[in-house]
């Protein structure tokens, strides 16, 4: 018997596969499902139950999907109501997979359905437990992305059911077992993730801020809810598409992988309130793009900046992509549930340049110049990394507007020429086509980031007042 984490590191997803004498079991799966049910095939398994630990706001899941081909059952735990048919779980229940026996512990907190998953083996002996976003490694869930915080349910009181969760579910549990989460660094479902995607539950029970056994319940809803910025504005959109349900990805696919010619790539954007999305490199954007169009690179957080910045998950997008990239880039759009893809610009920008239709560029310059030219023109420097990035420093006098605030703090956005930059020159470029697209062309951009910059003479601020 065995257990796989399949970890998806764009979105910071980890989904886990079960084998046992020829049944499976497939735990917060992604909307692309092919790659479970071929390992499935070749462990000669049939995929007897999916497991969701909570309605995801992050991801679209592929549990609709992954029932329909395999005939799988959809387990949810209590007091989920979802719109299609699944095993609501008690709390307690136990499933079998094989050898292997599926404990579910409710943990409300995270959701209200939030569930644990406790793995053990032919002998009875605990072996793991599946933690969804009650538990990360490092961290515990945010209690303030339910679909439908009232009067009565705030985020305060879901951080006091989280907190009856850990101490009365998860901490009496053996140190040994190792805790399998959902998510690790970089999720916006909790805010202190450590890099590392496994842990024993001691060690965690030693190096989690949120499971000191000294910890009052007042401290712990005090620390928990501290420096928690607003959820992304798509999160609660891929809530309801995870309850209500979704189109399946080969549709979406067959829907969206649409190859237009330049002119009718050029007539489509005119006609349609579609957003050109250009996710080539940053190099290549800045060097040449299609006027107004967007960027937000394949190589970089790709699904989770669109989701935070074009917000509207019905949003229809024509896509300039690098070859041979198309549905890669359809599919991880699908994953946080950007479905509305009308095509893609075939022949990429070479074909559109050969028209002779008109591009545009963003200035851009390297660490070096840009060290050299601030000590004599002194233009403004906006710096675009979120605000726990600056203790490593920042440009002395840099104004901090992070990215993902771009549309709200727009106006603060400097009225002459400036300078622009993020840690490493991805976040950057999105930002400063963002600008470009609402008008703005002032911006000067700094290749390589604040990582370029701290190699240059230029002075670094650290230990200081950080820029606001």
């Amino acid at each position: 018997m065995k257990i796989e984490q399949i970890y998806t590191g764009c979105i910071a997803q980890a989904a886990y596969y079960l084998e046992s004498n020829g049944e499976a079991a497939i735990f917060d799966p992604l909307r692309e499902v092919q790659p479970y049910i071929d390992k499935a095939k070749k462990d000669n398994a049939a995929i007897k139950y999916i497991f969701e630990t909570h309605f995801h706001a992050d991801f679209v899941s592929g549990h609709l999907d992954l029932a329909k081909k395999t005939g799988a059952k959809i387990v949810y735990g209590p007091t989920a109501k979802p719109d299609f048919e699944a095993h609501i779980a008690t709390d307690g229940e136990i499933f079998k997979v094989g050898a292997y026996t599926i404990k579910a512990i409710h943990t409300p907190g995270h959701t209200l359905e939030s569930t644990c998953y406790l793995l053990s083996g032919e002998s009875g002996k605990l072996h793991g437990i599946i933690t969804g976003d009650t538990l990360f490694i490092g961290d515990v869930g945010r209690p303030d992305l339910a679909q439908s915080l009232t009067e009565e349910l705030t985020q305060e009181v879901l951080a006091s059911h989280l907190y009856n969760s850990l101490r009365n579910k998860i901490m009496p549990l053996p140190d040994d077992i190792t805790v399998y989460p959902s998510h690790g660094a970089g999720s916006a479902c909790g805010k202190n993730m450590s890099k590392e995607t496994t842990d024993t539950l001691g060690n965690q029970k030693k190096t989690n801020y949120a499971l000191r056994a000294d910890m009052t319940r007042e401290e712990f809803i005090a620390e928990l809810l501290d420096g928690l910025g607003a959820p992304p504005a798509y999160f609660p959109q891929n809530v309801m598409l995870n309850i209500k349900g979704y189109e399946s990805l080969d549709t979406v696919l067959n829907k969206a992988l649409k190859p237009l010619d330049a002119a009718a790539f050029k007539e489509a954007a005119q006609n349609t309130a579609a957003i050109i999305l250009d996710v080539r490199p940053q190099e290549e954007f800045v060097t040449s793009h299609i006027p107004g169009s967007i960027f937000i690179g394949l190589n970089g957080n790709f699904a989770p900046w669109v989701g935070a910045l074009i917000c509207d998950v019905n949003q229809p997008l024509l896509l300039v992509v690098p070859g041979g990239k198309e549905t890669e880039a359809i599919t991880r759009l699908s994953r946080v549930g950007f479905d509305a893809v009308l095509g893609y610009l075939e022949g990429g920008m070479a074909a559109w340049q050969s028209t002779g239709f008109e591009t545009d560029t963003i200035r851009s310059v390297s660490p070096e110049t840009f060290a050299e030219e601030l000590k004599t023109n002194n233009l403004p420097v906006v710096d675009s990394r979120k605000p726990g990035e600056l203790g490593n420093g920042f440009v002395e006098g840099a104004v901090n507007i992070p990215l993902d605030f771009v549309n709200e703090r727009i106006h603060e956005i400097p009225g002459q020429d400036f300078y622009l930059h993020c840690a490493g020159g991805y976040r950057s470029v999105i930002m400063a086509s963002i600008l470009k697209a609402r008008g703005y062309h002032n911006m000067i951009n700094v290749e390589k980031g604040f990582a370029g910059i701290k190699q240059t003479n230029l002075k670094i601020i650290t230990g200081a007042a950080q820029p606001a």
